[in-house]
């Protein structure tokens, strides 16, 4: 549907929220369910079906579709996306399936790679953390494919933290503040930094998941990979650019 064509509708539904109307625009913006749900995929590897984040998600934008102010200068994407992914994690933290065992693994790797670079001076590689911790390296592949879990937590953490998205004008301004333009030169900087303590794959697949906006499945059909080792690889780029990020660390959730 053309750009025209949707503002039509959104008009008219504005003037008659019809049940008919609003099954069309859930239909036109169903594959931004997809997307969002895509993303958070990433995240949780396995072990969460891709179909039920979807349906998950499906909520959201009926939620977003109902609250939505058409006189607010914000464009419903964005304002959507957020409400999608607010479904899909409470439906999820609902579950309540996050094994504690699994956040412990995550403090254990990390603290491995702390050690070893202070040691060394150099990243860490997985022969020398999982001898640090004295297991195998299978056992840390399926350690790091469980760490997906964990950023469901942050996730949560993020959501919350922002609270209701907010329909604003002010605070979606398309010009960019003075306080803004030093900040994003600042993160820009402690980005390029993070990038560098990555592998050349591991750059790759931050590259093509948050700036391409590529699927795990597409990712492993470029690097001909397995998608259980695109999964991996992002787990461990996360973990080493979460010491140089710090709380920038919450633009990979978006």
């Amino acid at each position: 549907m053309k750009t025209v064509e949707r503002e039509k509708l959104w008009e008219d539904y504005q003037k008659n929220p019809s049940a008919e109307l609003r099954e069309k625009i859930i239909i036109e913006y169903a594959p931004l369910v997809k997307v969002v749900a895509g993303r958070l995929s990433m995240y949780l590897g396995y072990n969460v079906e891709y179909e039920d984040l979807v349906s998950y998600g499906i909520f959201g934008l009926i939620d977003a579709i109902d609250k939505f102010d058409l006189n607010k200068d914000v464009k419903f994407e964005t304002y959507a996306s957020l409400r999608i992914r607010g479904s899909i994690l409470d439906q999820i933290r609902k579950m309540d399936w996050i094994p504690r065992t699994v956040r412990q693994k995550r403090k254990k790797i990390e603290e491995a790679i702390r050690k070893i670079e202070t040691r060394t001076g150099k990243n860490a590689t997985d022969e020398e953390i999982a001898k640090e911790l004295g297991i195998a390296e299978t056992e840390l592949n399926e350690w790091q494919v469980q760490l997906n879990v964990t950023n469901v937590v942050s996730l949560n953490e993020f959501v919350e933290q922002g609270g209701e998205p907010v329909m604003d004008a002010k605070n979606n301004s398309h010009f960019v503040q003075p306080e803004d333009s030093i900040q994003e030169e600042e993160l820009k900087k402690v980005l390029k930094e993070s990038m560098e303590l990555l592998t050349e794959k591991e750059q790759k697949v931050i590259l093509l998941y948050y700036y391409e906006d590529l699927t795990l499945k597409e990712i492993s059909n470029i690097l001909e990979v397995s998608e259980s080792r695109v999964s991996q690889l992002h787990t461990k780029a996360l973990l080493k650019m979460r010491k140089k990020m710090g709380n920038y660390m919450g633009i990979f959730v978006d």
